[in-house]
């Protein structure tokens, strides 16, 4: 274990030849502003790519302009609309003597 030493936290002091076999070089300000920003833009094109793949599956979003806010409610009118279709179905079909499973129905709070 290296010894302490009057250096800032994340600046460094070259000490990184003394650090052990399994031990890593603390990284400094620059370096963790640096991680910390990347894996915000990362963050970010996930939440985007996941957006534009919503304005591929939700009908009436396709070549629209991309309103998080209208995709978010475009998505959910579409989800509630699916629900209740099928829950129809499944009214149907036990209607006419068929049966479904517990586990293969939806337990949705509306």
């Amino acid at each position: 274990m290296s010894s302490p030493d009057s250096t800032a936290p994340g600046e460094s002091n070259g000490a990184a030849s003394t650090l052990g076999p399994d031990e890593k070089p603390r990284l400094t300000e620059l370096e963790k502003k640096q991680n910390h920003i990347a894996s915000e833009q990362k963050r970010r094109q996930a939440i985007r790519e996941g957006f534009d793949r919503m304005t591929e599956l939700v009908p009436g979003l396709e070549g629209q302009g991309r309103s998080e806010g209208l995709v978010l409610q475009k998505t959910v009118e579409f989800m509630k609309k699916a629900i209740e279709e099928r829950e129809r179905l499944i009214r149907e079909i036990e209607s006419r003597g068929g049966t479904i499973n517990e586990k293969d129905r939806l337990h949705v709070k509306q």
